[in-house]
């Protein structure tokens, strides 16, 4: 890993007014964030800055330990809701206002919609407001912590999705203007279009923000590990395509050169990821920076400040020893988890991003198969940014694909299922219109009609997929299913949409029904009925502790121990058992200065878990050689379980 002089411009800029740090679960995005405010504010005493998270799973509190920041540095942990219970409050006349005037909806329909369409906007609408302070200049800078990356490029993207929002406002209101032109001759714009021109203007202007390079910059963090890499190969394609700007990418938790045999496997392992990412083409004209792997856990202000001390600028290298002329360090576990029962239906692996989630779902799934013989079982990911397909190391797709004997894999496409649905709608309401009124051009209702799957929560798509896989259970197709889940914050937001999108789909059938000599959709209303049922199923199994268990999967880090923490009450709000959890990649005893500072910290933490939850049967994981491919998996699959 040769390095060459220089800093980074996210540490120098002082013209910068937005940062956004951002990447794969686990990697160091909130300590990356968290260390740069700091040194800018200590670099310019004079500026104002702001460091904000908008992670469903906020980390700031836990990385700054309890620690005041300087005086011309803010914190803030993000209340997206509390923004948009204050954007509803002020507009929920005019809102109601403009669907009345546009649809045959009645006052309580059009409440239950408006209700039920904002859900999921709230982190829009607080995204909203920071680019309302960036324009204002409330702060000199504002840097921010991003959710995990499929959660983060769907904030980038969200532009877009209010866009729609807007539309279908505006078709309702396009039928008003028509008419009064009708019957009055002229119409004078009023306070509704004044509204709805005001928040166009204003997702315009964050959409501004985020593609003007010299205010904005988005800056990936990643570590030299295979799944880490692909992800933020796709992440920085996504910007690219969005047109964020990207530069600086920081590659964090080096290993140094060491005579420990870990140690050595790991940095081999390293810089072989390192020269592979100097030969990526996504990478060609970034600049690459490197952070060694501490001895200690960056928290606290006084570690946060000394987080950059270790920078180097990456540059080709070298990749190593070969890792096969090295012994292998074979996979160790203490106390190994029972095996899931064989009456099982599903297994959720869960936690914060990055701490194995994907292996150990792998793992697991691959074991099943070998010891319940003659049984079924579907390995899936939910998570927005997938993993199964780079750790198996074969290609995955949106259909299920036999790896093993009785076990099939797939990666659910969310998003693609979403929009059949909603063209499935759009085509049954232009054949219906054509049918009953051929000769009639009713062109501003069927808009209207048509909008209403735009007036959907955000996330439904990713629940009714979900949902979806219940029709993949026995008698059908699968005896088992084994979900790598999407990381905590996102996950728990997920698990609680069910009640939602239940009254959501209430909503519908209940205007299908109200106006059922208007609305005739058999199709739809069918496919509607199976989404409903496939959500009550689902919500069922989840709390079925003789058909559900949640593995939750952590790391021995405070942070991380912190996180696990709200995944586990949140479990224990939905009534979702836990019985399993797994602390994965331990750092074993060892000679080793590096191993053993690491070792002690980690079993400090270890003993945090032990008393935090010790009704949860709790499984340590030590780091290996290298976990990924069917073979690795299956080794690690047999010593996981008892």
């Amino acid at each position: 890993m040769r390095s060459a002089p220089g800093k980074p411009g996210f540490l120098t800029d002082v013209n910068m007014q937005l940062l956004l740090f951002g990447g794969k679960g686990g990697v160091g995005k909130t300590t990356a964030a968290a260390a740069t405010a700091l040194h800018l504010a200590s670099l310019y005493p004079e500026k104002s800055l702001l460091l904000v998270s908008t992670d469903p799973a906020h980390s700031l509190g836990d990385s700054l330990a309890g620690t005041a920041p300087p005086a011309n540095l803010q914190v803030m942990e993000l209340d997206a809701q509390a923004y948009l219970t204050d954007f509803k409050e002020k507009n929920r006349q005019r809102l109601m206002e403009i669907a009345s005037r546009g649809t045959f909806l009645d006052e309580e329909d059009i409440n239950r919609f408006l209700e039920l369409s904002l859900p999921g906007m709230d982190e829009l609408m607080a995204f909203l407001e920071i680019s309302r302070w960036v324009k204002e200049e409330t702060y000199s800078g504002i840097i921010m912590d991003t959710a995990p990356t499929g959660h983060t490029l769907r904030l980038m993207a969200m532009p877009d999705l209010i866009r729609k929002w807007l539309e279908a406002l505006d078709a309702l209101l396009a039928k008003h203007r028509y008419m009064k032109k009708l019957f009055q001759g002229s119409y004078q714009r009023d306070d509704l279009d004044n509204f709805i021109e005001g928040l166009a203007a204003s997702v315009k202007e964050m959409e501004k923000l985020l593609k003007d390079h010299k205010r904005c910059r988005f800056i990936p963090v990643m570590l030299a590990e295979t799944l880490s890499i692909e992800e933020t190969m796709d992440l920085v394609r996504e910007l690219r395509g969005l047109s964020i700007g990207v530069v600086d990418v920081v590659v964090n938790r080096l290993y140094p050169e060491s005579p420990c045999l870990l140690c050595r496997h790991i940095r081999n392992r390293q810089l072989q990821e390192l020269a592979r990412i100097f030969s990526e083409s996504v990478f060609s004209k970034l600049r690459l920076w490197g952070v060694p792997m501490y001895p200690e856990e960056i928290r606290g202000m006084e570690a946060l400040r000394s987080f950059w001390a270790g920078l180097t600028k990456l540059a080709p290298s070298p990749e190593g020893e070969d890792l096969l002329s090295l012994p292998p360090v074979l996979p160790r576990v203490d106390a190994p988890s029972p095996l899931p029962p064989p009456g099982a239906a599903m297994l959720v692996f869960a936690g914060k991003g990055g701490v194995g989630k994907t292996t150990l779902a792998c793992a697991t799934a691959l074991h099943m198969a070998r010891a319940y013989t003659g049984k079924r079982i579907l390995l899936f990911s939910a998570d927005p940014a997938h993993s199964l397909a780079d750790c198996l190391n074969m290609p995955v797709g949106p259909e299920p694909k036999p790896v093993a004997p009785g076990l099939w894999v797939m990666e659910v496409d969310a998003n693609a299922d979403f929009i059949a649905l909603k063209n499935q709608y759009r085509r049954e309401i232009a054949q219906f219109l054509k049918r009953i009124m051929p000769n009639l051009d009713l062109t501003f209702d069927r808009e209207v009609m048509e909008r209403i799957m735009d007036l959907s929560p955000p996330g439904i798509d990713e629940l009714m997929a979900l949902a979806a896989m219940m029709d993949y259970l026995a008698p059908k197709n699968y005896d088992l299913l084994v979900l790598d889940a999407a990381p905590t914050g996102h996950l728990i937001r997920l698990l609680e949409l069910p009640e939602i999108i239940e009254d959501w789909l209430k909503a519908v059938f209940g205007i299908f029904l109200k106006y059922r000599k208007i609305f005739q959709l058999p199709g739809i209303t069918q496919r509607l009925v199976g989404i409903s049922k496939d959500l009550k199923r689902l919500r069922a199994i989840l709390r079925d502790p003789s058909r559900t268990a949640l593995s939750a999967v952590s790391i021995l880090t405070e942070m991380s121990f912190a996180e696990t923490t709200d995944l586990l009450a949140a479990c224990g709000r939905l009534e979702i058992p836990v019985p399993g959890l797994f602390l994965n990649m331990a750092t074993p005893a060892g000679p080793d200065p590096l191993c053993a500072s690491l070792f002690r910290r980690e079993s400090a933490v270890r003993i945090k878990f032990a008393a935090g939850f010790p009704t949860i049967r709790q499984t340590v994981v030590y780091h290996q050689s290298d976990p990924r491919g069917i073979e690795n998996l299956e080794a690690l699959g047999q010593i996981l379980y008892q």
